[in-house]
């Protein structure tokens, strides 16, 4: 493991970066929610690593042909620790950045509604949210709290009977077009993209790495852009992330 001086020396090296930048983007996965209790995917403790099998509830052509996996994924989103988890320092302290006109543009590839919580607006969420349900035949959406009040295990929409899934984007789905596009315009104007958590796996949302003039990661495990980055920290998102709204103010 990495020792606390070294991960505060790359934090001082990344707030150095960030304060030379006129222009900042951030793009964030699973591994900014971890310190609030939600897991991530692919890391040693991640969702896939521990039950690959259910990758198969993010896959939307098994989720609409299979009952018993929406079952399932519903079972799921009834336990999902979104319903209760609180921002951390991480998601804190991109707020503070974004409201001292530190962040230009935030994105996120999470679902879990943490940054708005946090305070951040404007949040570009690009795989959509757990907080709504979409029917998949007429389009209708409610709020997720309400439609798991009704306690069915595979609840149908109230108005065409049509099949109901999170409004989250699903292996096999496109994501929304202006939410991407707006993310593509985000980061060509930026001067540095900071991604922080993510594996940069996982395209469209991996390619914004590419876009980027000048790039920083911040993840616990290798990136496939590592060798494209201008700095790489690993360690506590949390830690580094408090460290630099320090130094920034």
């Amino acid at each position: 493991m990495r020792s606390r001086g070294v991960l505060m020396d790359e934090a001082a090296a990344l707030a150095g970066l960030w304060a030379q930048a006129t222009s900042v983007a951030v793009l964030t996965g699973a591994g900014i929610s971890t310190d609030s209790g939600i897991s991530d995917f692919r890391g040693p403790n991640g969702l896939w690593t521990r039950n690959p099998g259910a990758q198969a509830m993010f896959d939307i052509s098994v989720y609409m042909r299979d009952a018993e996996v929406r079952r399932q994924a519903w079972a799921n989103r009834r336990a999902n620790p979104a319903w209760t988890a609180q921002p951390n320092r991480g998601h804190l302290a991109l707020a503070a950045l974004q409201q001292s006109d530190r962040v230009q543009t935030l994105m996120t590839q999470n679902i879990d509604g943490l940054h708005q919580r946090a305070g951040s607006r404007d949040v570009l969420e690009l795989h959509g949210t757990i907080w709504e349900v979409v029917c998949m035949a007429c389009g209708l959406r409610w709020p997720t709290p309400e439609v798991l009040a009704r306690e069915e295990d595979d609840p149908p929409c109230t108005a065409c009977g049509g099949i109901l899934k999170t409004a989250t984007v699903s292996f096999g789905q496109a994501l929304d077009q202006a939410v991407l596009e707006a993310a593509v315009r985000g980061t060509k104007r930026a001067e540095l993209l900071v991604t922080v958590g993510t594996s940069l796996q996982v395209n469209p949302v991996a390619g914004l790495a590419g876009l980027a003039d000048r790039l920083v990661i911040v993840n616990a495990e290798e990136t496939p852009y590592d060798a494209e980055a201008e700095l790489v920290v690993r360690g506590s998102i949390s830690d580094v992330l408090a460290a630099v709204a320090d130094v920034l103010g």
